[in-house]
């Protein structure tokens, strides 16, 4: 009955940890040698049987038999009258087999052989879930909000795996509860000591990526191709897809009748802004397309720098810019070219201008640096626009926008 520690042990994890029969023999066979070791100084002759299914266990040490007075090592070698002690009729020279009970490594071994046991046991889950999740770095993974905690939330799945999303990898707009269902990507498994972190992101370009193929069948087929994703986290991204077949629209397949393919996507993203474009080795069109929604005039490109210079009429230079800038940043990245915009437009009409800063003595320096952010930076580019428009795109109210229009426009009356 002295196995039975060893055996509860065991018995706290089998149900509940995936353990092969063969792993499990090889973790109990490991954790006796060890004792043996250091009871005998040797486990070279012991062997060691196993049956994990009963819990049977048993331990066999064989030795030598030596004349008496003869025994040089007590652990490979056996006296004759202490072989006879077993067997009445052993000779010199023969092997004995007997067996060794647990009893008799000793109660501070056995306790440790039961730690060590736990221990082995851990190891070998924590290598399981670290090899698991390892392969499932870059996929969608989904988990349920455990504990919400300033710089993170830590997520559980339903194996009780603890996942953690960094503040950093959330969407500004992002807001958990405990109890809810998080989608994110695995994008990395660290070893902390020996136990496995495993984080996941929200803010991935990855993460989009992947949103497009559980969400738009063509994606998932491969008939549509993501050639490239850039986002500004919650705020806006851009999508270039490409497809082989002639008879796709990849735009128009990702997007769906009325946004209805995407609009799964843009929720789960806070409302993300997300702009579909057609991908073309062609430089200039690429360009053109990726600035979006506003309508490009003419592109001129140094290959050399990686530059180009975009022409826009002044009333499709905000939508080129983009609120905070936004647009034309992606336009960058998702091209791959540094973008100059340049205005194009009535010259005479261009010299007539005023810098909105000159109005500062009238106008608040907050609201100046608002229209700036959407491109609108002098007296005419802020009169071409729609108010409406205006109040959507800034954080302005319309009053504001109302009360800034008049100055402007007694400016050029005058």
């Amino acid at each position: 009955m002295e196995n039975i520690a060893l055996i509860e042990s065991f018995s706290e994890f089998k149900d509940d940890k995936l353990i092969d029969r063969v792993t499990l023999m090889a973790i109990l066979e490991d954790v006796f040698r060890n004792a043996l070791k250091k009871k005998y100084g040797s486990d070279d002759n012991f062997d060691i049987i196993i049956n994990p299914d009963k819990g049977d266990m048993e331990i066999w040490r064989n030795r030598v038999v030596v004349a008496d007075g003869e025994v040089e090592d007590p652990n490979s070698e056996i006296s004759l009258s202490e072989a006879r002690k077993i067997e009445p009729d052993f000779e010199v020279g023969e092997d004995v087999s007997e067996e060794v009970k647990l009893i008799q490594l000793g109660r501070r071994a056995i306790l440790a052989l039961r730690q060590n046991l736990i221990s082995k046991i851990h190891e070998h889950d924590n290598t399981n879930l670290y090899k698991q999740f390892k392969d499932l770095i870059g996929e969608i993974y989904t988990a349920e909000v455990h504990h919400v905690r300033p710089k993170a939330v830590i997520l559980v799945d339903d194996e009780g795996n603890e996942i953690v999303l960094p503040k950093e990898k959330q969407i500004p707009s992002d807001f958990f509860r405990k109890g809810d269902n998080v989608r994110g990507i695995i994008e990395n498994v660290e070893l902390k000591g020996n136990k496995p972190q495993i984080i996941m992101s929200r803010t991935s370009e990855k993460f989009l990526e992947k949103l497009f193929e559980q969400e738009i069948p063509e994606v998932f087929d491969g008939l549509i191709m993501i050639k490239k994703v850039v986002r500004i986290p919650g705020e806006k991204a851009k999508v270039a897809v490409d497809s082989y077949d002639d008879r796709i629209d990849p735009v128009g397949a990702c997007v769906g009748m009325k946004g209805s393919r995407i609009h799964g996507i843009v929720r789960e993203l806070g409302n993300e802004n997300i702009d579909v474009i057609n991908y073309t080795t062609n430089a200039q069109l690429f360009i053109t397309r990726a600035l979006s929604p506003a309508k490009v005039s003419s592109v001129k490109i140094d290959e050399d720098k990686k530059a180009a210079e975009v022409f826009l009429k002044l009333e499709e230079v905000s939508k080129a810019i983009g609120r905070g800038g936004h647009n034309i940043k992606l336009a960058g990245l998702l091209t791959g070219y540094e973008l100059d915009v340049i205005r194009e437009g009535n010259i005479a009409e261009e010299e007539d201008d005023v810098e909105l800063t000159e109005f500062s003595d009238e106008i608040d320096g907050w609201v100046i640096e608002e229209f700036a952010k959407i491109g609108l930076d002098t007296a005419r580019s802020i009169l071409k626009q729609d108010v409406a428009d205006l109040v959507r795109r800034t954080d302005l109210e319309e009053e504001t926008i109302l009360d800034v229009m008049r100055i402007l426009k007694e400016e050029f009356e005058d």
